[in-house]
C-alpha cells in the first residue's frame, strides 16, 4: 500500500467520518426528510422512528436508557446545557460548582460566564500526570457545591480520570456529577450506571460520525436530574432543548456509537499497539524526549509528547506533511503554550515543543514508521541548529546560565 499525503494524525481535533456512517446518513437528506416533530403524517413518523433508534444506540453504548438521550448540536452545547442547567435549576441548593484546571474550554468559558451570574467555581489543579488528586476534591466541598464536572479524558495528553472514584466522593455528600466524555466515547467503555455519572456530553464527530450533532445524557432515576432549559422555542426533547432535530446528523451519531459499540475493542488494542510502536522508535532515536501525562490511564490512540531544545512551531513546519497538533484545536490560533501542560507543571519550553499525535480508526502501521521517521529526522536536523542543544550535550547545566540582555 502507497502512503497518501498528507497523513493525518490527529483524530482528537476530529475524525474522519466513516464510510458506513455517511451511508446510514444519505437517505435521510432527500427521500426521508420529514420533521421528527410532525406527527400527523407518515414523513415526520419515519424520521422519529430514525431518531428513537439513534436514541436507543447511543444509550446502548454508555449503558443509558433511550429516554435518558437529549441530542445536541455537540459537545460545546451539551457542556452549557449540563453546567448552566444545573446552576440554575438547583441555584437554591447553592451556587459552587468544582472542576478541574485540564477542562476544554467549553467547560471553563462556561464555568467563567456562570462566576459572572454569582456562581463560584473551584478549578482543582491536577497533578503532574494529569490526575486529579481525590484528597483535594474531598477538601473543596462545600454545604454549597451542586455539580463537580470533570472530563472522562482529556482532549490534549489523553489522560483517563478517576471516574468512579470520584462519582463516589460526589454521590456520597449527593451532589451532581458530569463529565466531558467527548474523547472517551466510543474509544474506550463507558457505562454510565457502574461509572456513577449523572450528566454526560458526547459528540459525532470525535467517533467518526458528523460535525455538529452530540447528545447529552441526563439521568432519570437515583438522583432524577432536572435541567433549566438553555434554548426555548416548542418544547423539543422533554424540554430540555428546543429546536428541530438534525435527522440526518442524529443518524450518523446513532451508527457511529453503535459501530465503536461493535468495534471498539478490536480497535483500542490495534490502536494501543501502534501508539506504542510510534513511542518506542521515537525514544530509541532521541534524547530529552517527555511524554505528557500518565501512561497507564490514557486512551490508546493518544501521543503527547515533548521534544526539549526543539521549538514546535518549526518541527510543526517541518513535519507539514503530517497533519498533527501543538494542543487543542480549539485553543490553536493563540500562540500561547497549551495551559494543560502548563497545569502539568511543564515549562514554557517544553510546552512549547509539544506534540499531540491523535491516531485513528484509518491509522495504518505504514503511516507510523513514516511519522516517526519523518519527526525524528527533523527534531535531529533542528537540534543540529540550536546551541542550547549543543550547550546541553556539552554538560552545561542551563539552568544556572546567567544570560544577558543586549
Amino acid at each position: 500500500m502507497s502512503l497518501k499525503f498528507p497523513i493525518y494524525m490527529d483524530s482528537h481535533a476530529t475524525t474522519r467520518m466513516d464510510q458506513r456512517v455517511f451511508a446510514a446518513m444519505t437517505p435521510y437528506f432527500t427521500e426521508i426528510f420529514g420533521n421528527a416533530a410532525s406527527r400527523n403524517h407518515a414523513f415526520g413518523w419515519q424520521a422519529e422512528e430514525a431518531v428513537e433508534k439513534s436514541r436507543k444506540q447511543i444509550a446502548d453504548l454508555i449503558g443509558a436508557d433511550a429516554k435518558e438521550i437529549v441530542f445536541t448540536s455537540g459537545a460545546t452545547e451539551s457542556n452549557n446545557l449540563a453546567l448552566k442547567g444545573v446552576a440554575q435549576m438547583y441555584a437554591e441548593k447553592g451556587n459552587h460548582i468544582i472542576t478541574a484546571a485540564t477542562e476544554h474550554k467549553a467547560i471553563l468559558d462556561t464555568c467563567k460566564r456562570l462566576e459572572k451570574d454569582g456562581f463560584r467555581v473551584t478549578y482543582l489543579p491536577v497533578q503532574t500526570d494529569g490526575l486529579i488528586d481525590l484528597q483535594q476534591l474531598r477538601d473543596a466541598i462545600t454545604d454549597k457545591t451542586i455539580l463537580i464536572s470533570i472530563m472522562y479524558a482529556n482532549n490534549e495528553i489523553g489522560v483517563v480520570q478517576p471516574v468512579q472514584e470520584i462519582a463516589k466522593i460526589a454521590k456520597e455528600k449527593g451532589i451532581l456529577f458530569h463529565s466531558d466524555a467527548v474523547q472517551a466515547a466510543g474509544k474506550i467503555p463507558i457505562n454510565v450506571q457502574k461509572d456513577g455519572i449523572d450528566i454526560m456530553s458526547i459528540t459525532g464527530h470525535k467517533m467518526y460520525g458528523p460535525k455538529g450533532v452530540g447528545a447529552l445524557y441526563v439521568r432519570r432515576r437515583n438522583p432524577r436530574v432536572r435541567l433549566a432549559e438553555q434554548m426555548q422555542g416548542g418544547g423539543h426533547e422533554r424540554g430540555m432543548r428546543s429546536g428541530t432535530l438534525n435527522v440526518p446528523g442524529i443518524v450518523g451519531l446513532g451508527e457511529a456509537c453503535e459501530l465503536c459499540h461493535k468495534e471498539m475493542a478490536e480497535e483500542g488494542r490495534r490502536l494501543a499497539f501502534l501508539r506504542d510502536k510510534l513511542k518506542d522508535k521515537l525514544f530509541a532515536e532521541l534524547d530529552e524526549v517527555y511524554i505528557n501525562g500518565n501512561m497507564q490511564h490514557r486512551l490508546p490512540h493518544n501521543l503527547n509528547v515533548s521534544f526539549a531544545y526543539v521549538e514546535g512551531e518549526s518541527l510543526l513546519m517541518g513535519i507539514n506533511d503530517v497533519a498533527v497538533s501543538s494542543g487543542s484545536a480549539c485553543t490553536s490560533a493563540t500562540l500561547e503554550p497549551s495551559y494543560v501542560l502548563k497545569a502539568l507543571g511543564a515549562g514554557d519550553d517544553l510546552a512549547h515543543s509539544s506534540i499531540r499525535f491523535g491516531l485513528g480508526r484509518f491509522t495504518t502501521e505504514e503511516e507510523v514508521d513514516y511519522v516517526a521517521a519523518k519527526v525524528i529526522d527533523v527534531v535531529k536536523k533542528l537540534r543540529e541548529l540550536s546551541p542550547l542543544y549543543e550547550m546541553f550535550k556539552e554538560g552545561v547545566d542551563l539552568s544556572k546560565v546567567q544570560w544577558t540582555a543586549h
